[in-house]
């Protein structure tokens, strides 16, 4: 029998990168990473591991069509529409610029217009599986920065039907202005067919399949609707991944999207780490050396100029500095897109091998480095604004009056639904207070409501002076992130070491650290929902409230009684409920 040379490949680099990715997982990198690694050390200019590296990229083709696919159906429009302004201004502000930049530093370095439009373009994309898995990891997905982050990298997720439509334009440049009016016709044409047709026709399909109640069938039509829409783009000389994208896109309008994303994603992961793995395979070690100072200097611009970039747009949409320069630096990288884009182009013939391997080597340096930028970057902010003469907060003259003659007040730091709530209570108690946010929507909002809100970052200690912590009573931290709340309550304490603090968090692990810290209070969510749900079960089964009351007042008070004391006894929830029961 003979041997299956792409089957020994297969087996070479899921050898070497389950060690890499366990390697990586252990210091906090995203798999990607590993993968990348993975790459480039079994490619063809390294250990050469890998005998048929064509069929790899194969096998890695099929992974930017299912990577694709499933950003796709991840994309949520609800999404976008309630990000509304800040997505697209902050997104189409950010790629504009970001390609303008990019493109006018390639003209002068002597690049064709159309090659200098499509290096601003690559560089313009980030990173979004390694910005959400470092943001989810460290519990900044809905902090201040982790809301805008995710809101421009929604915009370019939005950007990638244009951006692949852009290419055989861009390609067509020099063949007459009729190539280029048949391609730009064929793509739309191709494009509002697909789009179209599968509005009305993708539904139908699943509407009929789901009545089968058969998961195989199901799984099985959605991958069909998928790398159908990619064979027919590609049949009509576009890009296997837009047809890929569109049919995510079109599922996921439909109400059987989120069966269709948890029934790929395994399929996604598993041939994205192909895809990735053979990117870095692509990489040519030998030449990555001989033209370092080349690679590593466009790489160090790449990052240099992608935060400055990001920064001005965060600050252009009204957020603080510091929420400006940690996005910044978040968004800097390059993203897994570019790569796909960067690949058609040598097809298309505008980059030449050497320019596609300088903008490889420097792109997966800029990976490589995202994760530790990204969790660095709090303490980069820290201290770019630490040497800053002027204040970091922006006050309006009423605010600044209002500010003025409060003393033993409350300090709400976070106006989400948690301040609305504190500012609310406090309001009609007749207590002074006042409020301390970074969204400058949120700010603009709650003045209209004549709010007493200074805008600015809460964690800093001049911002915390100018609302009169030396004289407050009480300050409340309603924070997303655990690293600004952490942040915020040890500056707090250092400020005023009489101040009552009371903070809220996600998840009880986090008590401890921030009693530590200076916290008097800590409120954790997860463990006050707990409360929540058993009271209501227990409402179900005719338990008197009085009783569900006093089993929570009880459960509550043995919880937090054994967090500040170590070994203290106390009465399990499931003991309460039972005798509750009873």
């Amino acid at each position: 029998m003979h041997g299956i040379p792409i089957l020994r490949d297969l087996v070479v680099l899921v050898m070497i990168a389950v060690p890499v990715v366990l390697l990586a997982n252990r210091f906090r990198v995203p798999s990607l990473v590993g993968f990348l690694l993975t790459g480039v050390a079994i490619g063809p200019s390294a250990l050469a591991l890998v005998s048929a590296p064509d069929s790899v990229n194969g096998l890695a083709e099929v992974g930017s069509v299912l990577l694709l696919f499933a950003i796709g159906l991840e994309l949520s429009l609800s999404q976008v529409a309630k990000l509304g302004a800040v997505v697209l201004r902050g997104g189409l502000a950010q790629m504009l610029v970001t390609v303008a930049v990019f493109a006018g530093l390639s003209k002068l370095f002597g690049s064709p217009t159309n090659t200098a439009i499509l290096y601003g373009v690559l560089v313009a994309l980030s990173s979004t599986a390694i910005i959400l898995k470092v943001y989810a990891g460290r519990g900044e997905l809905d902090s201040a920065h982790g809301r805008i982050a995710v809101a421009i990298l929604l915009f370019q997720d939005l950007c990638v039907v244009p951006l692949m439509l852009l290419l055989p334009i861009l390609a067509g440049t020099g063949q007459g202005g009729g190539a280029a009016l048949r391609g730009i016709g064929i793509t739309v044409v191709v494009t509002g067919g697909i789009i179209g047709l599968g509005r009305f026709l993708v539904p139908w399909i699943l509407q009929r399949i789901v009545h089968l109640r058969n998961n195989e069938i199901f799984t099985l039509t959605v991958l069909a609707i998928g790398l159908g829409a990619a064979y027919v783009t590609q049949a009509f000389g576009l890009s296997l991944a837009l047809g890929a994208f569109l049919a995510g896109l079109l599922i996921a309008e439909s109400e059987y999207g989120l069966q269709a994303l948890s029934d790929v994603l395994p399929f996604r992961d598993t041939f994205s780490g192909i895809f990735f793995t053979s990117v870095g395979m692509l990489m040519d070690v030998r030449f990555f050396v001989q033209h370092a100072p080349t690679i590593v200097g466009f790489a160090l611009a790449i990052l240099v100029l992608k935060t400055a970039i990001n920064y001005g747009v965060v600050r252009m949409v009204r957020r603080s500095q510091r929420v400006g320069l940690v996005a910044g630096i978040g968004l800097a990288q390059v993203g897994e897109f570019s790569f796909v884009l960067a690949g058609s182009a040598v097809g298309y013939q505008l980059l030449t091998t050497s320019e596609y391997q300088v903008f490889l080597g420097a792109a997966i340096l800029t990976m490589l480095a995202a994760p530790f930028l990204a969790n660095a970057a709090a303490d980069i902010a820290d201290w770019a604004f630490q040497f800053r003469a002027m204040p970091t907060m922006e006050f309006a003259t009423r605010e600044v009056r209002a500010a003025r003659p409060l003393d033993a007040h409350v300090i709400i730091v976070g106006y989400g639904l948690n301040g609305r709530n504190v500012a609310r209570a406090l309001r009609r108690a007749r207590i002074q207070y006042a409020v301390i946010e970074s969204n400058g929507q949120v700010v603009r909002q709650a003045r209209l409501d004549r709010e007493v809100v200074f805008f600015g970052d809460g964690t800093r200690g001049e911002v915390l002076e100018r609302v009169g912590i030396a004289r407050a009573k009480v300050i409340v931290f309603c924070l997303a992130a655990i690293g600004d709340e952490r942040r915020a309550v040890a500056v707090a304490r250092h400020l005023n070491p009489d101040v009552h603090i009371v903070c809220r968090t996600r998840y009880v692990a986090e008590i401890a650290e921030l009693q530590r810290l200076g916290a008097n209070e800590v409120v954790p969510e997860e463990f006050e929902t707990s409360l929540e749900i058993f009271a209501r079960v227990l409402r179900t089964y005719g338990v008197p409230d009085e009783t569900i009351r006093e089993t929570a007042a009880t459960a509550r008070k043995d919880h937090y009684d054994m967090l500040r004391e170590r070994g203290a006894t106390h009465t399990p929830v499931d003991t309460l409920v039972g005798r509750a029961l009873k």
